[in-house]
């Protein structure tokens, strides 16, 4: 966990740029049932994580920028001897304010009947709707009865604004020690890609693979994967979210691994593909060498006033130029990028955000423009390219070919840094490791 003067600094910083007339309100998923009475593993909203550290479920984060005392206000579950013997330590109300940085803290049943109070008479309710119809209506009781209050003094926000107005903005922009945690996510996922290659040999199966990365993720004190692991072998990665892993790897595959793991709340999220054999078919190799030319120059394109659409635009037009190339599409680039017959092989965009969520929040665009890139930012840049096995119209020796290389770039003053440039992808390097 970070320092808790990190986590003070978030919160300043967010009640400075909401004024001292809103009121934000942060909260909890509910925890889900998996079957039966088992629930999933639960993780905390990264809005709460990313103000207070706080992990527990039923939590909910209230900040009052203009308020003369308890600015920031907590409701967790209270200490309960007889349930922490069934389910774990909790830090309770004196943890919250002495561990987390609560101005006050109440118990999370006390929710109800103290919101009314603290978001009564300011401008402006930051609140997340959408997320979760229980705590909607939670909000939209209080603000109802704050209505029919108003007489007596007390008012209801005048507007409700979404948090991406303010909080996804400062996430968006990765601090010193954000990135450190995020160096360290990068570290691990490349190892745990390395063993991959050098795990999934013809006979293995894709949930061998797995196993050997989510190992690898938790041996070096990562949570695990920051999203469902994908290893697709053979036509398998032509799937982009195929995350069965079930199927036997066979010789002259290619797998398609994208796994990333999470570490101190922050993922990494690294793709690459490799032949199981050790070695590159005409075919593969073909393919292979056209993603990572269109890749390498995406990441070197990535800089300060560049955009993800340029990024996405020159990947597009690259990869179609090589299409037209390998006989998958005919005619000119133009042409084809115009009418978006491209689509067919290379069908998803080329970069998002990434920190805390694997699909990192902040706005993609500005005035209706795709906002440029700015230092402390952090991306993936991932152009891939998928020849279903039962594709028409393809040369027989492409069919059941995906290949996908992905690497995390952060933004800096005068270009970018590859996070996870220690992730082998160079074919030398991939066939060596394949066949150690």
């Amino acid at each position: 966990m970070l320092d808790r003067a990190v986590f003070a600094a978030r919160r300043k910083a967010y009640m400075e740029a909401l004024g001292p007339d809103a009121v934000a309100v942060v909260y909890s998923l509910p925890e889900r049932l998996r079957n039966g009475d088992s629930h999933y593993h639960f993780r905390q909203h990264s809005d709460v994580l990313y103000l207070t550290g706080f992990a527990e479920p039923a939590t909910t984060v209230i900040l009052r920028p203009g308020a003369e005392s308890e600015k920031v206000v907590m409701f967790v579950r209270p200490r309960d001897p007889e349930m922490e013997t069934w389910d774990g330590r909790r830090a309770g109300i004196d943890g919250a304010k002495e561990i987390y940085g609560a101005d006050a803290a109440y118990p999370a049943a006390e929710l109800d009947q103290r919101l009314i109070e603290l978001i009564a008479n300011c401008e402006e309710l930051h609140y997340a709707l959408g997320l979760d119809d229980e705590m909607d209506l939670r909000v939209a009781g209080a603000l109802a009865r704050l209505r029919k209050m108003e007489k007596r003094g007390k008012r209801p926000p005048r507007a409700v604004v979404d948090p991406r107005a303010a909080l996804h903005e400062q996430r968006l922009h990765k601090s010193p020690e954000e990135l450190a945690i995020l160096r360290k996510a990068a570290t691990i996922s490349s190892e745990a890609h390395v063993a991959a290659m050098r795990a999934g040999r013809p006979g293995s199966f894709e949930y061998e693979i797995e196993a050997t990365i989510n190992y690898t993720f938790r041996r070096h004190g990562g949570a695990g994967p920051g999203y469902g692991t994908i290893v697709g072998a053979g036509e398998n990665a032509t799937i982009l979210h195929y995350v069965e892993n079930r199927c036997a790897v066979a010789d002259g595959d290619l797998v398609l691994v994208d796994a990333g793991c999470e570490y101190d709340h922050y993922t990494a999220d690294i793709t690459r593909t490799w032949p199981a054999s050790g070695t590159f078919s005409g075919a593969q190799r073909a393919v292979y060498d056209l993603v990572l030319d269109v890749q390498k120059s995406a990441v070197a394109a990535a800089k300060p006033g560049a955009t993800l659409d340029d990024l996405h635009q020159l990947c597009v037009r690259k990869l179609t130029q090589g299409m037209i190339d390998l006989g998958l599409l005919e005619g000119t680039v133009d042409a084809r990028v115009e009418d978006l017959a491209y689509k067919k092989y290379y069908m998803h965009g080329t970069s998002h955000w990434l920190g805390m969520d694997v699909h990192d929040v902040g706005a993609y665009t500005r005035g209706g423009k795709p906002r440029p890139l700015e230092p402390g930012m952090v991306i993936t840049v991932e152009p891939g390219l998928y020849i279903a096995a039962d594709a028409t119209g393809v040369p027989d020796r492409l069919r059941g070919i995906g290949v996908r290389i992905e690497d995390d770039v952060l933004i800096t003053a005068d270009g970018c840094e590859n996070l996870t440039a220690a992730c082998p992808k160079e074919v030398a390097d991939v066939e060596a490791i394949c066949r150690a």
